[in-house]
């Protein structure tokens, strides 16, 4: 066992009594990530400029907020003429999931106090997964760093190309490129929806979305969408109880 690693495994998490994962089969794992995702950002700067956002708020995005679906919602609302507030409150709303992951990687990762406001900007869902997918503490902090690291410089980088690619080619809409973005987080969603409890959510949220799009604010439905997975969810605990009940 290396210097670092924890005797006694996490709940969830394999023990690092495991077999230790060598650190460069570590590495290539989290660059796969973080160059897949990573890439996506020129989607982004795409949306971003040919939406009406200036090139440097479309950066700045990038750089300080740095949550690919919250970022996509907020432009969109934006650019649909949606009230500053309601687009700032949806972006938000799809971004509190961090701090949950936050709570479970502070007890993973033990990083140095000084260290954890900063790593704090690099906890979502691809440096989660990442640091989930390792058995010993040296393999999740390598795993994390790794991933963080290489998906915030691609991604601010390639929010820049698309940025500055959107500003060339002038009307985005002309080319087809307003979808760039929706296309994108559809491409990394749909791999995630594997139970039909995930689909029934993700097609009750877009029944939600869509439906209420012409009758409520824009920004406002991506708020309502957000009920899709508790609804889902009491339904299916009707489900299971009334199950319970029938094997009694």
């Amino acid at each position: 066992m290396r210097p670092g690693d924890d005797p006694v495994g996490d709940q969830g998490v394999p023990s690092d009594q495991s077999a230790p994962k060598p650190d460069s089969a570590v590495v290539r794992d989290a660059l796969g990530v973080g160059v897949a995702v990573g890439l996506s950002g020129f989607a982004f700067g795409v949306t971003s400029v040919g939406n009406g956002l200036s090139l440097l708020q479309t950066c700045a995005l990038s750089l300080l907020v740095f949550t690919g679906a919250s970022q996509f919602a907020l432009v969109g609302a934006l650019a649909g003429g949606g009230n500053p507030v309601t687009a700032a409150a949806g972006a938000f709303f799809l971004g509190v999931r961090n701090a949950f992951y936050g709570l479970r990687l502070s007890q993973l990762l033990q990083l140095p106090r000084f260290v954890r406001p900063f790593a704090a900007h690099w906890v979502i869902d691809e440096t989660t997964a990442v640091t989930l997918a390792q058995p010993t503490r040296r393999a999740r902090r390598i795993g994390f760093t790794v991933t963080g690291l290489t998906l915030y410089v691609l991604w601010n980088l390639t929010t820049l190309l698309g940025g500055l690619g959107a500003e060339a080619i002038g009307d985005t809409d002309a080319w087809g490129l307003d979808a760039a973005g929706p296309a994108t987080f559809l491409a990394l969603l749909a791999p995630m929806l594997r139970s039909t409890t995930e689909r029934a959510v993700a097609l009750l949220a877009v029944a939600l979305g869509l439906g209420l799009l012409p009758v409520l604010p824009e920004g406002v439905p991506v708020l309502v969408a957000a009920l899709a997975a508790p609804l889902v969810l009491v339904v299916e605990g009707r489900k299971i109880r009334a199950r319970e009940k029938e094997d009694r």
